[in-house]
């Protein structure tokens, strides 16, 4: 009886042990956090996107939606999302949803001090011809290196389906400057379907998308500049 006892109690305190160091090895987890920054004109997806990122639908939605702030700010974390430097670490998606007229540079800057680590402009498949002047907003706003940071999100993709078009050639048969921009780019271009369930399907590209962009980067922020004015 008396070694029964006595294993019991080994065992609990291995236990003990064990609960301790798990506790303090997460305690020890580093987290990266990346503020992103969605881009895009009315009814372009960005809410959906913003969704999609943060794997909820906290963003609203919806034709009948109107903005009544400049921006909407949600935060995610993702426990042991990826390694690094041979240890687990968390992701944390700071998530800006702008307003679809041009964000105020020092809105911004108040928002994200410390700068923006990865621009998602998000365009409609079938609208992209409305927005020639997106380009030019986010140039004043971060300067000419604000494409090392962008990652392009193309909406509505099923709209590409139905005309029979493959990615490919509807961004060589695009308005100029999407086609530019899907060049330029530096995280490349995702398309998606708006047919989908988007925050359980097409979360997980994005996340992955903005999280090799920024390591590109190596987690450098770009940062506003609030000198300009639009």
């Amino acid at each position: 009886m008396d070694i029964i006892t006595d294993r019991s109690r080994h065992g609990n305190s291995l236990v003990t042990m064990l609960s301790r160091w798990n506790h303090q090895h997460d305690n020890e987890r580093k987290v990266l956090t990346l503020n992103v920054l969605l881009l895009g004109d009315k009814q372009s997806g960005r809410s959906s996107v913003g969704n999609a990122l943060i794997g909820g639908h906290e963003f609203q939605t919806g034709t009948g939606v109107s903005m009544t702030t400049e921006f909407q700010v949600l935060s995610r974390n993702f426990p042991r999302y990826f390694r690094r430097q041979g240890a687990e670490s968390d992701l944390t998606l700071r998530v800006i949803d702008t307003s679809p007229l041009p964000p105020h540079p020092q809105s911004v800057h108040e928002l994200c001090p410390e700068g923006v680590h990865v621009l998602v402009v998000v365009v409609r498949a079938d609208q992209s011809h409305e927005n020639t002047h997106l380009e030019k907003h986010v140039e004043r706003l971060f300067g000419p290196e604000w494409r090392l940071h962008a990652l392009l999100v193309i909406t509505h993709a099923d709209y590409l389906e139905k005309a029979g078009l493959h990615p490919s050639v509807y961004l060589s048969q695009t308005s100029d400057w999407l086609t530019a921009l899907s060049n330029e780019a530096a995280g490349g271009v995702l398309f998606l379907d708006n047919s989908c369930d988007w925050p359980l399907i097409r979360g997980q590209p994005l996340r992955d998308g903005v999280l090799r962009l920024s390591a590109r980067n190596h987690h450098r922020a770009v940062k506003v500049r609030t000198e300009f004015t639009l």
